[in-house]
C-alpha cells in the first residue's frame, strides 16, 4: 500500500483539566528520589526543581505514601498537585491488555535489525512504514512473514512522516513508535511496563531508557555507556527545564488522544523534542521510566558517529524557531552564575558574599511557620549552587568546547579553564565507572556537539542555541555590593 502526501498542521489536543481528574483512591504513590524535606512543610524537588510549601498535615500524608500506603478518599486532589509538580509518581496494580496497543515501525533499509525486532513483537498489532527503502521487496517479505501491516513511501520522507503514516493507519488507544534498530529482550514485558502509567488520564507519552548495544568495538563501548539517546538512570517527569527535558522517539508509547496530528514532518532531526514539548505545553504528562531499558544500534562508522552528534546539535537552531529560549545552551540563575563565576576568577570572598546575601534574602521570604529559616535558606542556596556546579560546567563544555580549548593558550586563564574542562568533561562519568580509553571519545563527542550548534545557528541565522539565559531573580546586582544600609531620615521636629 502506497501512502499519499498528507499535510500536517501539528495540532496537539489539550489535555483534560487537572481539576477534573484527581488521582483515584487506591493508587500507590512514590515520592521522587531527589525530593528532600527541609522542615515539616518545606520540600525541595520536582520538575523543574523548586522549593514548595505544603499545606496543613500534608507531611503526614506523604509519610504514609512513602511507607507504601495508597491514596485515600479525599486525597486525590493533593496527589494530583504533586504529580503535576513532578514530586510524586503514581502506580496501579493492574495489568495492561496489549491488544489495546498498536506498534508502528518506521524503517528505511534496516533489514538486518528489522527481522529481529519483528520476531520479538510477534503476536502484537504491528504496522511497518517503509520510508523509501532501496529493497522494498525484502521489507515486504519480512512484513508478510511477521503478519504485519505494510505501508510504503516511494520516496524517503523522513521518520516523522513515516510515524504519522502509521499513526493514521492504526486505531487503538495507545501507539508505540519504535525504530527498526531498537532491540527489546522481552517485548511484551517491556511494552506492558511502559503502558502501565496510562492509568492516569493525563499521561500522554511514556518512554524507556535507551542505551547503546553491547560493546564489540572501542566506539561501541563508548556508545553503550554514553549513547546520545540515553537520558540517564533516574525516572521523572519530562518537560522543558526539568532534569529530563526530552525523550527520544527511538521508542515511545503515546496516547492516541494526545497525539493530534503527530510529528512535525518538516523536521528531519529533533522532531521528537518538538513533539514532547508540544504535548507538555497542552497539559499532557510525559514520563521517563529509566528502569525500563532498551538498546539502540550504534552508528557503523566513525564518520557517521561524528555526523550524528553534529546533526543532533544542529537541529537546535530549527527547534529554536518554534520553542525560543528553551534551546539555550544553558540556563543559570544570577546567584549560581555570580558565585561560581567569581570563584572561578579567584575571588572567593566575593563568591561567599553573594551566597550570604542570597541566603539572607531567601530566609526573609520563607513562611513564618518555617523552623530555622537560616538553615533552610543555606540548604537551598548553598547546596543548590554546589549541586549546580557540575551540570553548569558540563553545559559550558558541551556547548563551547572549541572556544574553551582555544583559551588554554592564554597563560593567565589556563589553570582556571583547565579546571572547568576537567569538571565539565568528567561530569559525564558521574554515573559510570571511569575508563581512560573513553576520554578521547568524550572530548570528541563534546567537540562534535559544539560544532553542530555553530553549524545549525549559521545555517538558520538563529543564534539562540548559542546564547546562555540568565533567569530572573528578585535580587538585584546592587544587593550584592558591600554597601551599608542607608541611615533612616531624622524625624521632623514637632511644633
Amino acid at each position: 500500500m502506497t501512502c499519499q502526501t498528507h499535510r500536517v498542521t501539528h495540532l496537539t489536543p489539550t489535555a483534560p483539566s487537572a481539576l477534573d481528574v484527581p488521582i483515584d483512591a487506591g493508587t500507590r504513590v512514590e515520592l521522587d528520589a531527589e525530593a528532600r524535606f527541609l522542615d515539616e512543610r518545606l520540600v525541595v524537588g520536582g520538575a523543574p526543581r523548586r522549593l514548595l510549601h505544603l499545606p496543613g498535615a500534608s507531611r503526614d500524608v506523604l509519610e504514609r505514601w512513602r511507607r507504601g500506603e495508597t491514596v485515600r478518599a479525599g486525597e486525590g486532589g493533593f496527589a494530583r498537585t504533586l504529580v503535576l509538580q513532578g514530586l510524586v509518581r503514581t502506580y496501579r496494580s493492574q495489568s495492561f491488555d496489549l491488544d489495546e496497543l498498536d506498534v508502528v515501525i518506521p524503517v528505511r533499509d534496516h533489514l538486518d535489525t528489522l527481522g529481529a525486532l519483528l520476531a520479538s513483537l510477534r503476536g502484537l498489532h504491528v504496522t511497518i512504514v517503509d520510508d523509501g527503502s532501496r529493497d522494498p521487496a525484502a521489507i515486504a517479505q519480512l512484513a508478510h512473514d511477521a503478519g504485519a501491516t505494510l505501508l510504503r513511501h516511494d520516496e524517503p520522507r523522513g521518520p516523522a512522516a513515516a510515524r504519522n503514516a502509521g499513526l493514521r493507519a492504526s486505531s487503538r488507544p495507545l501507539v508505540c513508535f519504535v525504530d527498526a534498530d531498537v532491540a527489546l529482550d522481552d517485548a511484551p514485558a517491556v511494552l506492558a511496563r511502559l503502558c502501565a502509567p496510562f492509568h492516569d488520564p493525563l499521561v500522554g507519552a511514556v518512554a524507556p531508557r535507551v542505551r547503546g548495544p553491547r560493546a564489540r568495538t572501542w566506539r561501541e563501548g563508548f556508545e553503550e555507556r554514553f549513547s546520545p539517546l540515553d537520558r540517564g538512570p533516574r525516572s521523572g517527569l519530562v518537560r522543558a527545564g526539568a532534569a529530563v527535558s526530552f525523550v527520544p522517539s527511538a521508542l515511545v508509547v503515546v496516547r492516541r488522544a494526545s497525539a493530534g496530528d503527530g510529528f512535525d514532518e518538516t523536521l528531519r532531526v529533533g522532531e521528537d523534542v518538538d513533539f514532547v514539548w508540544r504535548l507538555s505545553d497542552q497539559g499532557w504528562l510525559v514520563r521517563y521510566e529509566a528502569d525500563v531499558v532498551v538498546t539502540h544500534g550504534a552508528r557503523a562508522s566513525w564518520s557517521r558517529w561524528w555526523d550524528q552528534r553534529v546533526a543532533y546539535a544542529a537541529s537546535s537552531a530549527e527547534l529554536a524557531t518554534r520553542h525560543g529560549e528553551r534551546l539555550a545552551p544553558l540556563r543559570v540563575d544570577p546567584v549560581t552564575l555570580g558565585s561560581l563565576g567569581t570563584l572561578l576568577l579567584g575571588r572567593a570572598a566575593i563568591s561567599g558574599r553573594i551566597l550570604r546575601v542570597a541566603e539572607r534574602h531567601l530566609a526573609e521570604r520563607l513562611p513564618a511557620t518555617t523552623t530555622e529559616p537560616a538553615r533552610v535558606a543555606r540548604e537551598v542556596v548553598s547546596r543548590g549552587v554546589v549541586h549546580g556546579a557540575g551540570p553548569l560546567a558540563r553545559a559550558l563544555v558541551r556547548s563551547y568546547a572549541p572556544a574553551l580549548l582555544a583559551l588554554l593558550v592564554v597563560r593567565r586563564v589556563r589553570r582556571r579553564v583547565l579546571g572547568l574542562l576537567v569538571l565539565g568533561v568528567g561530569w559525564r562519568w558521574r554515573h559510570e565507572r571511569f575508563r581512560l580509553r573513553d576520554l578521547p571519545l568524550g572530548v570528541a563527542d563534546d567537540l562534535a556537539y559544539a560544532s553542530g550548534l555553530v553549524v545549525g545557528a549559521w545555517r538558520r541565522r538563529e543564534w539562540r542555541p548559542l546564547i546562555p539565559v540568565v533567569t530572573s531573580s528578585s535580587l538585584r546586582w546592587r544587593d550584592f555590593l558591600p554597601l551599608g544600609a542607608r541611615p533612616s531620615p531624622s524625624p521632623e521636629p514637632e511644633d
